[in-house]
């Protein structure tokens, strides 16, 4: 069993903190061009972290459950339907068996969001009616973000309108690759803007953005434009969530915390699958960024599969014997 002394590492049932929201600021051309990347130092740093990872048995459970907190339940597939989703939200709502959970010794554990395309958002926020689990919706011509901007802008409110409290929208990223910084703060500016009181989190699809110094430039527009969230990826490129990006990502929100007071949340997405790894990004977030952000309001994983894995290591912890995958259907 998880005492209440190790769950404070990982501990599931988690005041209510009202973080205020980042209003973002005016565009300074000067920071954002003094933003540099050491790439053989941020891949070492990076390098360390799954050789001395040092969670081990409850502690490791507890920081487990706090990830299964921190996920966006993910369905983006095109034969999706209402009846898949409705399963998905059923285990959003559900999502470690309550026999593993009463072993444990924790309740009330449910996922961070769960996330779909537009014309799923009504089955998905009358699925999760009462749970308090709050409904994102990937928009502004997910994954590729190549549609007509207006349309993008009404694609955004269209998703609002239908009960999505937290839009993951994409940007351009041809305004990262030809230096176009003015470019993209406007636009990242009409986005939040178009989101009204929904939360946006502005996907930088990293892997297709040349270099970590425009990573590093892209989140800190992103960030003054308004951004609540900043993400690594659609999911969709050949490369998307990885350590050193996350770690050159996260450093632009510790920066932006510093000079203006605001916090911004990360969202690492795409490839991450292994509870192993969910390990890595949460004790990276502690190491550089501390505890506050150890929370759903400030962190998410965006996965499909991860949910699984992390069921069979609490399952593991539980009974000392691994369970067969289809045992922790995502839905």
């Amino acid at each position: 069993m998880i005492t209440s002394e190790k769950a404070a590492t990982g501990s599931v049932q988690l005041p209510q903190v009202h973080e205020a929201r980042n209003p973002g600021m005016e565009l300074d051309m000067d920071w954002v061009m003094h933003a540099r990347a050491n790439r053989s130092a941020i891949e070492r740093r990076a390098a360390t972290l799954p050789g001395r990872r040092s969670v081990k048995k409850d502690f490791q459970a507890a920081w487990l459950a706090r990830a299964v907190s921190c996920i966006d339940l993910t369905t983006l597939a095109g034969d999706d339907t209402p009846g898949r989703v409705a399963r998905l939200c059923a285990k959003a709502r559900q999502p470690v068996r309550a026999d593993l959970l009463e072993a444990l010794g924790l309740e009330g554990l449910n996922v961070g969001a769960v996330c779909v395309y537009h014309d799923m958002i009504a089955p998905a926020v009358a699925a999760l009616d009462g749970s308090g689990i709050p409904v994102a919706a990937v928009s502004t011509g997910f994954p590729a973000g190549l549609s007509p901007f207006h349309l993008r802008l009404a694609e955004i409110e269209e998703s609002v309108k239908a009960g999505a409290a937290e839009i993951d929208i994409v940007i351009s990223r041809r305004l990262v690759l030809t230096g176009d910084w003015q470019g993209l703060y406007n636009e990242m500016r009409a986005f939040r803007a178009a989101c009204g009181e929904a939360h946006v989190k502005a996907i930088l699809a990293t892997g297709e953005l040349g270099t970590l110094q425009n990573v590093a430039r892209a989140s800190l527009v992103c960030m003054m434009a308004g951004a609540d969230f900043i993400k690594t990826s659609t999911g969709k490129e050949s490369v998307n969530a990885t350590l050193p990006v996350s770690l050159v990502m996260i450093r632009a929100i510790r920066e932006y915390h510093q000079r203006t007071g605001f916090r911004v949340g990360y969202k690492p997405a795409g490839g991450i699958s292994k509870a192993k790894d969910s390990l890595n990004y949460l004790a990276l977030i502690k190491e550089e960024l501390g505890d506050r952000w150890l929370r759903p309001d400030l962190f998410r994983f965006g996965a499909s599969s991860l949910l699984g894995d992390i069921e069979r290591q609490l399952e593991h912890h539980v009974t000392g014997a691994y369970s067969a995958s289809w045992r922790h259907a995502a839905g």
